[in-house]
């Protein structure tokens, strides 16, 4: 079930990186990723590392990295 989960999300980080150009025009652009992230093409940046970000999540969780490091970053949280 993992793997499934994972291929679908690398098939949606990669199409969120590729066609960038239509969701701007279907979804139109962040104002904050316009403002914070480079003068018209904030927003481009923004969806393209928003894919890539979903395809590293994606390929940590297939290779069983991404509990260690949720357990790593917030594993004193949990801890009495």
């Amino acid at each position: 079930m993992k793997y499934l989960v994972a291929s679908l999300a690398i098939a949606v980080g990669a199409i969120l990186v590729i066609k960038t150009e239509w969701f701007i025009q279907n979804f139109g652009t962040s104002s904050w990723a316009e403002e914070h992230m480079g003068t018209s093409g904030g927003t481009r940046l923004f969806y393209k590392l928003v894919g890539i970000v979903i395809i590293l999540i994606a390929f940590l969780g297939i290779s069983g990295l991404l509990g260690d490091m949720v357990l790593g970053f917030f594993g004193k949280l949990f801890t009495f």
